[in-house]
């Protein structure tokens, strides 16, 4: 007799079949996350699952039999008769990106699939929906399309700033050659070479002040700027921003109008720092006021602060170009005809400083043609007491006793005519263009005060610094950087070699003159 096989168990494939396809169905309509609707070709709901209650908020109770453009924004009704006719067609509509609205007014980015449900005898009946929610993918795509449209801007801005760099620093050196060029030709008058030098002077003054504003900006976004604050008075220190602003005052032959506190205001600040506020803005005015113009500049107690303004009846702002004015690199189409030089970070530069004084700062106007009006306001607070310098205190060493100077420079020119400047001033100079040579110079010549350059072609400065620091009567000299590299990191890495000063180049006369007067005690021993 044959052995009989039992039949192996039922796996799961075998379990679906005998399963009831309606059901099925059901519990995986029941279980979407996606909204799974059906409606008549009228566009009235048949059915409503949970997923279509998680995305919109309506019961099921709240929309059977309502038309579904109860989640259709208005202005998208034509969409949905556009999509009921294609359905009475037979057709199907697959992965229709559109938007929806919930039950508490949301917009919703969807995607939609709607096909057509035949009866047996193949006729369209009603319709079915999967609609996904895709409001994160659309706005992770938004995001991402920003910020490539940022990073092409950005590219672009940049590539804009280079060029207006390049112009900006090349203007002034045609005058310069000029100057230069004129005062070597024979039978030239002292006028003549006085006037060749004053516009040298101009130009490299114009030169250094691009310069210093983009360090300060870079400064202040890097937060590295640190204000130097002391007590000091309002009007002082709006006269210095008027005498760095009168060439330009002058040369537009504009009228400036002071309208100041008759009583001090006396503010806790960086007076260099807020004299350049005033003067950029100034400066600012007069660019963009035609000449003969008139420049107002007030300022009034308010409560604990004090508000100062600068208007003019300039070119004006238009009202959407407001908002931009503070930003980097920024120019108006009409302000770039009448820049006169200038990179777009005067305002940028005011916003920041006044920023690190507490302070805040408006542009407003009226339009175009209209003059324009900057409103900066300060805290007052309380002022310390003025602190005694020390070092500047009995004799003017630098002035009178005249000091023993080393500078060691690796570019020739610029160690010369420093050389030739402080020789002027009454002092004992010497030059090395080498940092052996230096160091060999200052054993013999044991000087009061050294320049060093940093980026020397055999040891650099630091080194340098460091082998003087070494010697028995190198710590007590006036160590000063003079170098091109000006991040905050270099200034502690120069303090750390020993330096008492880190100065950025180009510096000027007058700068070395007045580090030297603060240091000409100790430096005398």
């Amino acid at each position: 007799m044959d052995k009989v096989t039992p039949a192996p168990p039922p796996g799961p494939v075998d379990e679906v079949d005998h399963l009831d396809h309606r059901a099925l169905l059901a519990a995986i309509v029941e279980s979407s996350d996606d909204a799974i609707v059906s409606k008549t070709l009228e566009g009235r709901i048949l059915s409503w699952n949970p997923g279509a209650t998680r995305i919109f908020g309506y019961q099921p109770a709240e929309v059977i039999g309502k038309p579904i453009t109860i989640i259709i924004p208005e202005e998208l009704h034509g969409e949905e008769l556009q999509i009921l006719a294609k359905l009475r067609r037979g057709e199907r509509i697959d992965h229709f990106d559109t938007v929806r609205v919930t039950k508490d007014g949301r917009r919703l980015a969807i995607s939609l699939t709607v096909s057509p449900v035949r009866a047996a005898d193949g006729t369209v009946i009603a319709a079915s929906k999967v609609a996904r929610d895709v409001s994160e993918r659309k706005l992770a795509e938004q995001r991402l399309r920003d910020s490539e449209e940022a990073l092409r801007l950005a590219d672009r801005r940049k590539d804009e700033f280079l060029a207006l760099l390049a112009h900006e620093l090349r203007n002034p050196l045609a005058p310069i050659r000029y100057a230069l060029a004129a005062n070597r030709k024979p039978g030239r008058t002292p006028e003549q070479c006085r006037h060749a030098e004053e516009i040298i002077e101009r130009q490299v003054t114009h030169m250094s002040r691009l310069l210093d504003d983009m360090l300060d900006i870079s400064r202040i976004t890097r937060g590295t700027l640190e204000l130097k604050k002391s007590r000091v008075e309002l009007t002082s220190v709006i006269g210095a921003a008027i005498e760095t602003a009168r060439p330009m005052l002058d040369e537009k032959h504009h009228t400036l109008v002071l309208d100041l506190p008759t009583q001090p205001v006396q503010l806790e600040a960086d007076g260099v720092r807020l004299a350049q506020v005033f003067s950029n803005l100034l400066i600012n005015a007069a660019k963009y006021t035609d000449p003969g113009g008139h420049i107002r500049l007030g300022a009034t107690r308010q409560g604990d602060g004090v508000v100062v303004t600068v208007t003019d009846n300039g070119i004006g702002i238009p009202a959407e170009l407001l908002p931009r004015v503070f930003s980097m690199f920024f120019q108006s189409s009409a302000a770039l005809a009448r820049a006169e030089g200038g990179l777009g970070v005067g305002l940028s530069l005011v916003r920041g400083l006044v920023s690190l004084h507490g302070g805040t700062v408006e542009a407003r106007s009226n339009g175009p043609g209209r003059g324009s009006e900057f409103i900066v306001r300060l805290p007052v607070g309380t002022p310390a007491p003025l602190a005694v310098d020390a070092g500047v205190e009995g004799e003017n060493i630098c002035a009178d006793a005249g000091l023993k100077i080393l500078i060691v420079d690796d570019n020739r020119d610029a160690a010369d005519t420093c050389a030739m400047l402080l020789e002027a001033s009454g002092h004992h100079v010497q030059t090395a263009y080498t940092a052996r040579q230096g160091l060999e110079l200052a054993r013999a010549f044991r000087p009061h005060a050294l320049l060093l350059d940093i980026g020397l072609p055999d040891m650099d400065g630091y080194r340098l610094a460091e082998k003087i620091r070494d010697l028995p009567w190198g710590r007590g000299a006036v160590l000063v950087a003079v170098t091109g590299w000006g991040q905050e990191q270099d200034r502690k890495r120069a303090v750390a070699a020993g330096f008492d000063q880190h100065l950025v180049k180009p510096i000027s006369a007058e700068t070395v003159e007045m580090l030297l007067q603060s240091l000409g005690a100790r430096a005398a021993r």
